[in-house]
């Protein structure tokens, strides 16, 4: 059974380079220079596991944001950024991933102490695949390319033209990243944006703002020129939203919940803004009787409980046919209990508390919901108390496509699993029965019959016989109201490029 975990003083744990740096108050980045907010304002950034403060932060807001956007523009219009060759951006962008893995152990600290996933997870996940997103983007930079049109000119007979297509960069981008996975999310925005040869404004998360400011100490020693990167930290209600209305800002790219997304549409639509939104997700996951449950379970277990399930793609909702269900739910549920919960510091540490109170709260109010609307733990349940924001894993059933925990997004550890009889159009069209799009999972031994399956769910992503399989080079978004655009692969690069028709007349 998951037990309160016994949280060694997390000063012993912390790498003595990583308390040095915390030891000050970290300012933000503005054209090149790390300053204090505007307002001369902080604020404090705590322990998850433990509820002790951790640091102190510059807090941006109206006034940062638009020092800040002005860098950018200047930055774009006047700078060196939108006159180097592709082939030197590229560079600097591959230096900056180099960098992350020379800091690999650093930026792992700093996610497992701000954010409170395992160490080891974050330096084998989110650093490693930060680096590859800079790595791949670098290459980009030299390839984007438009084309040669052949048009008729019905209007003009007998005058030859050539017409051809020029992608320019979209301009300055107002990116704003979630608390969930804080150095990727910034690697993921960022990559693309430079590639591209965009300037940015990052407005890191308020709850896990330290490493993305770590990151822009890496990005000016990889040779950024001051003003195209710059990072402000601050809250969404101030600094998030001054960054989305801001009216020097080209497009906004964001991360977050679909609640906020909303907003983010709505404060952008003010003077016409592009704008990308990686958003929520209540994802399917799908074991058929022919899986392979040696694969299926552990599969489906790290579906919906990395990351203590704070994953916008999680396979939160387990659809497992009939005769294999209590098997599968068993499975899962004795693999639940050994995960070892216990600070991201600790060695042997499995899952760490969820990153608030706040996120606290939601995910326990939306146990008691399920709890009210008669729905049964298998394991799990309920929060473990202070100190600390620790949920164990918790598993579902009895539930009904109404309850609240199986049509909402609870961004916890929590898996509401439902039976089902035959693979027909009822279970397709229940597995599809979300406002949300965003990925999906199939487990079974004949994969013709998974791609046909594949085929007909309506989600951005869909993993057969695996979960959770990302790469720098695979797009990822969701459909419906898990958002607009694609994040990763060339797809992304669409989000931060205009397209310029030009034609000449020969002669």
């Amino acid at each position: 059974m998951n037990a309160r975990p016994n949280i060694v003083a997390p000063q012993v744990l912390v790498p003595p380079e990583v308390r040095q740096w915390l030891s000050t108050a970290r300012p933000m980045l503005i054209d090149g220079k790390w300053v204090k907010a505007q307002s001369g304002k902080t604020f404090e950034v705590f322990d998850p596991a433990t509820g002790d403060l951790i640091a102190t932060v510059a807090e941006g807001d109206k006034a940062d944001i638009d020092l800040a956007v002005k860098a950018a523009r200047r930055a774009f219009e006047t700078g060196p950024w939108s006159r180097m060759t592709p082939s030197e951006r590229g560079r600097i962008i591959h230096r900056i991933g180099d960098l992350i893995l020379e800091n690999a152990d650093e930026l792992a600290a700093l996610e497992a102490l701000d954010n409170g996933k395992p160490k080891a997870v974050a330096k084998a996940a989110d650093v490693t695949l930060s680096a590859d997103m800079f790595h791949y983007m670098s290459g980009w930079a030299t390839k984007i390319e438009g084309k040669t049109i052949p048009i008729s000119a019905l209007a003009a007979p007998g005058i030859e033209f050539v017409s051809i297509t020029r992608p320019e960069a979209i301009g300055v981008v107002g990116q704003i990243i979630p608390w969930n996975f804080p150095l990727l999310m910034a690697a993921w925005k960022l990559g693309p944006a430079l590639a591209t040869g965009c300037t940015v404004v990052l407005k890191v998360a308020e709850e896990t703002p330290l490493s993305g400011l770590r990151l822009g100490e890496l990005l000016l020693e990889a040779g950024v020129p001051a003003g195209v990167v710059n990072i402000v930290p601050g809250f969404g209600e101030t600094a998030g939203a001054a960054l989305a209305a801001h009216p020097g800002v080209d497009k906004v790219a964001f991360t977050g919940s679909t609640e906020v997304g909303r907003l983010i549409v709505q404060a952008a639509s003010r003077d016409l803004k592009k704008v990308s939104l990686e958003l929520g997700g209540k994802s399917p996951n799908i074991i058929l009787d022919d899986a392979d449950l040696a694969l299926a379970i552990p599969g489906a277990t790290a579906a919906i409980f990395f990351n203590h399930g704070q994953c916008c793609n999680a396979g939160s909702r387990l659809y497992v046919q009939k005769s294999i269900f209590d098997q599968v739910v068993d499975g899962i549920a004795a693999q639940a209990k050994t995960i070892k919960l216990g600070h991201g510091l600790q060695a042997g540490t499995e899952m760490g508390p969820l990153v608030s109170r706040v996120q606290y709260e939601r995910v326990t109010g939306y146990l008691a919901s399920g709890r009210k609307e008669g729905a049964r733990a298998v394991c799990g349940g309920e929060g473990l108390g202070g100190p600390g924001y620790f949920v164990p894993p918790t598993i579902l059933v009895d539930t009904n496509p109404n309850m609240q925990v199986v049509r909402e997004e609870i961004f916890g550890p929590v898996l509401v699993a439902t039976p089902f009889d035959e693979v027909d159009d009822a279970l397709i069209a229940e597995a599809n029965n979300s406002i949300y799009g965003l990925a999906a999972g199939v487990w079974s031994g004949n994969t013709g019959r998974a791609h046909k399956i594949a085929n007909k769910l309506r989600a951005g992503t869909v993993w057969i016989n695996c979960y959770h399989v990302f790469d720098a080079a695979l797009p990822f978004g969701g459909y419906k109201q898990s958002g607009w655009g694609r994040e990763m692969g060339q797809a992304v690069l669409s989000n931060y490029l205009e397209t310029k028709a030009i034609t000449t007349r020969l002669g």
